[in-house]
């Protein structure tokens, strides 16, 4: 596993960019031949804000309590990283710890008993992923009806990364109608889709992944933003430009308002140094927050509570944030959205 597994987004985005369609495009017609087009979903005025729900990763980075990081800070839900395939359609933890009767099951248990909530997050930059070894959609959703099934999660978080299911157009289609049956039969929990972006919005593969949904109807509850590997210098302004940008795009293709818009989109960001060297503060993650709480967007996650731990001058690392900060700081900021 790599230090970091989900990241280096930016770079997945701009190669979508450059992709040449045909032969992608092509391979997702064949996949869904002779399924409807529902058109734009109607919004349902505005959405359900769901509470912050930084990602607690349980295979590196020196895992806290959940339970005693929930006391510590106020943080009432957290995104569970990451359910992989560990061959075949079949879902485990890491691609490797059991879907049920270990660490993460006892963790989620514990979460839930406390009163919490837990999305649990499918996919990520890397590691063997369901979408490209399922056979198609209703496989893919039988995958994360396992995970349903065996965790009763509140949320379920499709994060769309890299070639392999972000750039693959017919994988993308796939889990697009995979997310609309796993709604269907789980009318109550919560689909979020999680992209790259760049500073004006998702681009290339995430722009189609957004009119794509439309056209299928596919009824996502939320697409969220991965917002840094920017290469900027002014967090705060890149964050809501690239917020911007997408609440744009989801207009065009829903038809939505603003607030409508907004409401449909979340913002996941990375705490202090990022993967290529942005600084994000606390008080650069409260101004975002604050903003995404202003303008009504109703998710709000980081990566990650592992890393939350002031290491000044330590790096990019799995248990710290490089930064000089207090301990859970951006978890208490996270837990006041």
């Amino acid at each position: 596993m790599k230090t970091n597994p989900r990241r280096l987004a930016l770079l997945g985005s701009v190669t979508a960019m450059v992709l040449a369609a045909g032969g992608m495009v092509g391979a997702a017609a064949t996949e869904v031949a002779g399924a409807r087009a529902a058109g734009p979903a109607e919004p349902q005025a505005v959405a359900e804000k769901l509470p912050g729900a930084p990602y607690l990763y349980l295979g590196w980075g020196d895992p806290q309590s959940a339970t005693s990081v929930m006391s510590e800070t106020g943080v009432s839900a957290f995104t569970m990283a990451f359910m992989l395939s560990s061959g075949g359609c079949t879902p485990a933890w890491d691609g490797q710890r059991p879907l049920t009767g270990g660490v993460d099951e006892q963790t989620i248990d514990a979460i839930q008993a406390a009163g919490g909530q837990v999305q649990i997050s499918f996919g990520g930059y890397s590691g063997n992923k369901l979408g490209p070894n399922c056979a198609g959609p209703e496989a893919f959703a039988g995958a994360v009806q396992q995970v349903i099934d065996a965790h009763g999660p509140d949320v379920v978080d499709f994060d769309i990364e890299n070639t392999d299911e972000y750039e693959d157009y017919a994988v993308q289609d796939r889990i697009l109608q995979g997310i609309a049956i796993v709604k269907q039969n789980n009318p109550g929990v919560k689909a979020v889709v999680t992209i790259p972006t760049t500073t004006t919005g998702p681009g290339g593969a995430g722009s189609r992944l957004i009119t794509r949904a439309a056209e299928l109807g596919t009824p996502i509850d939320n697409y969220t933003i991965m917002t840094f590997d920017f290469g900027g210098s002014d967090m705060v302004a890149d964050t809501i430009s690239a917020a911007q940008g997408l609440k744009d795009q989801l207009k065009a293709a829903h038809g939505w308002s603003d607030a409508e818009a907004y409401s449909y989109s979340g913002i996941s960001g990375m705490n202090g140094l990022s993967d290529v060297g942005e600084t994000t503060t606390p008080a650069q993650w409260t101004e975002i927050r604050d903003w995404a709480d202003a303008n009504g967007l109703t998710r709000f996650a980081y990566w990650a509570v592992n890393r939350d731990r002031g290491c000044e001058g330590g790096g990019v690392t799995s248990n710290c944030s490089g930064i000089a900060q207090q301990d859970l700081e951006f978890t208490r900021i996270t837990a006041g959205f």
